[in-house]
């Protein structure tokens, strides 16, 4: 086969050009670009990109939409140090996630500094690190009633807390209550020392904690003292009316449908609620059905509700949990799939 001919006169396929940059402060910069420019690495590595530094400018180069890509990072997280807060490893991971989510066009894209997202407690200043947390934050705001979805990690209970948090401060409540279900994981404890609170504070541990994340230890004591804040175990809400308050429960998917209608049902004036949990993770007897599952159904579409569906995308913790989590959703709708091909090869045996 003989070669081509090209013609020296057929003009060159231009080359992608280069998207400059400019930042005025050279000490946020270099907060930017990280130390041993850490944080221009991880840009590079999560939209496929060049970064490169010149004086007080950065010249990106690489495919076209990738580039507009990493310009909207770099300008939301320089936004973001301006606004007087910092950037870390998370934060540099939540920018590129939402600027995959939500494509740049001028003018009109989101933000990891965005103010209108942002959560502000005593103790720091929360933003959402993905798209659907924003949509969870602005729902938690907009509704009486907003069901969180999904697995571990993607900052369900977290940013009810912050936002419950964020009431507390502002009056807008008068309290704030966090319920769990004291369900055991898998596991038989067996005897527990102590009085009811010291047998039920395990399960309530990881709400502590993200109080003590929200606001300085000595006050979440002083406001545990005094009733502003309460934790408690899911059966102690029966007979009670929770007036001004933001009401969270925990791990949901482990209530029973009777234990959802219960509290459900306690909502009083002036009160909201945040429902978390994992419909993958029910640790309910065998044949116990999920309240929350069926509360799900229910209710979605009911006026003043707000369910939000949070996905493998959406984890915020170590990457390798955001793989876990992928790996067994996959193993889980492998097994669903056989499972059907079985129902559907058994009901054809059986009508043949």
């Amino acid at each position: 086969m003989s070669n081509p001919i090209i013609d020296p006169n057929t003009p060159k396929k231009p080359k992608n050009k280069s998207i400059l940059v400019e930042f005025e402060d050279n000490h946020l910069l270099a907060q930017l670009v990280g130390e041993h420019d850490r944080y221009l690495a991880r840009i590079e590595q999560g939209l496929k990109v060049s970064v490169t530094p010149r004086g007080n400018k950065m010249a990106i180069d690489g495919p076209s939409h990738a580039r507009l890509l990493a310009k909207q990072v770099l300008e939301d997280l320089y936004s973001r140090l301006q606004s007087g807060l910092e950037v870390t490893e998370g934060e540099v991971d939540a920018a590129i996630r939402m600027a995959n989510d939500s494509p740049p066009i001028e003018g009109k894209r989101g933000s990891v500094s965005e103010k209108g997202a942002m959560i502000v407690t005593k103790r720091r200043h929360i933003t959402p690190r993905s798209t659907n947390q924003s949509y969870y934050v602005k729902s938690l705001r907009d509704h009486e009633l907003v069901f969180g979805l999904g697995p571990a990690g993607t900052g369900k209970t977290y940013l009810a807390v912050a936002n419950a948090v964020s009431m507390l401060i502002e009056n807008k409540v008068d309290r704030i209550i966090l319920a769990r279900p004291a369900v055991e994981a898998g596991e038989k404890l067996g005897f527990l020392p102590g009085d009811m609170r010291d047998k039920i504070d395990p399960y309530l541990r990881p709400l502590y904690d993200a109080l003590y994340d929200m606001l300085p230890a000595e006050e979440v004591v002083s406001r545990l003292e005094n009733g502003e804040i309460e934790v408690a175990a899911l059966a102690f809400m029966r007979g009670r009316t929770l007036s001004n308050a933001a009401i969270i429960l925990d791990e949901a998917q482990n209530t029973t449908p009777v234990q959802m209608k219960m509290l459900l049902t306690r909502m009083g004036e002036n009160s909201s609620m945040a429902v978390t949990g994992d419909l993958s993770q029910i640790d309910l007897p065998l044949g116990v059905p999920s309240g929350l599952k069926e509360a799900v159904k229910i209710l979605r579409g009911v006026k003043g509700v707000d369910i939000i569906d949070f996905g493998e995308a959406d984890v915020v913790r170590h990457p390798l949990v955001t793989r876990i989590v992928r790996a067994y959703g996959e193993h889980d709708r492998e097994k669903k799939l056989n499972l059907e091909i079985k129902k559907k090869a058994k009901e054809g045996l059986e009508t043949g």
